[in-house]
């Protein structure tokens, strides 16, 4: 059975963190429709005064944030004492999971293009011990289709393997498409399916999908992509819906208040860091 469009989201401008620019698509009221993706956020700048005031250390529980920057750079700091910078097509997976600080700096650079998800993890994980996982081009797979180039960023595809997620299955793909270009993917029925317009406009099934857009697909087997005529990029992201109750508090996604109040309350009093080092 044909998957088809059962939801669509356009994105919208914002500011956050210190001062970044972007454009806000997933997020608080999007939960349900697009389990377990709780949020989607797009970074797409050729100014540097957009974004370089970056994210400073804040903290973040019962989530893991997955970010992939195409163009640019992102620089890390965690309360793991990780350090690291991604760019130019690599992945930052950190798993927040019983509680960690981080912050994200965001150099100049000639274009800043990519994309942070946050991707909700099973009320049994919530408090696993944070990590942090760098995706790096080597381990990234480029697998080339009629009139594109498909982007291995996690998970399966066909024979080909990825990075694997730990705690919630997540076929992740950049997708490139001429203007001439389509591509068919079969999936398992029951996977929830997010595709998202980055760059360009698409048509997926029979529907036009124009830029900075994410659509929900429903139950089936199979879709069709195809650029709308131009060149596009479109992310894919298939996981498994949790159908568990959220409670969201800025950072901090657990399953009920009562959590969410224990974990400000870890916050107020000096014990949310169940793994940390002393700088």
């Amino acid at each position: 059975m044909e998957r088809k469009i059962s939801n669509t989201i356009t994105g919208f401008r914002t500011v956050d963190g210190a001062g970044v620019n972007l454009v806000r698509v997933l997020g608080n009221t999007t939960v349900d429709e697009y389990d377990p993706i709780l949020l989607l956020d797009s970074f797409d700048s050729t100014n540097p005064n957009d974004y370089i005031a970056g994210f400073p250390m804040h903290p973040h529980r019962g989530i893991e944030t997955i970010s992939y920057v195409y163009k640019g750079k992102m620089s890390h700091k965690d309360s793991l004492g990780n350090e690291d910078t991604i760019g130019d097509g690599e992945v930052q997976w950190m798993t927040a999971g019983s509680g960690i600080l981080h912050e994200e700096n965001l150099p100049a650079s000639e274009r800043l293009l990519g994309v942070q998800l946050w991707l909700n993890m099973p009320a049994r994980n919530k408090m696993s011990p944070p990590e942090y996982h760098r995706v790096k081009n080597s381990d990234i797979q480029e697998i080339p289709i009629p009139n594109g180039m498909l982007r291995l960023l996690a998970g399966s595809y066909k024979e080909h393997k990825g990075f694997m997620s730990k705690y919630l299955p997540l076929d992740y793909y950049d997708i490139h498409l001429e203007a001439e270009g389509s591509i068919s993917i079969n999936t398992e029925a029951e996977m929830s399916v997010t595709v998202f317009t980055l760059t360009g406009d698409a048509v997926v099934g029979k529907d036009y999908i124009s830029e900075k857009t994410a659509v929900k697909l429903s139950e089936g087997d199979n879709v069709i992509i195809k650029s709308a005529g131009s060149p596009c990029q479109i992310l894919w992201i298939s996981s498994k819906r949790l159908n568990e109750p959220v409670a969201w508090g800025g950072p901090i996604v657990m399953n009920t208040r009562e959590e969410l109040a224990k974990a400000f309350e870890d916050l107020d009093n000096g014990t949310f860091l169940k793994s940390k080092i002393s700088y």
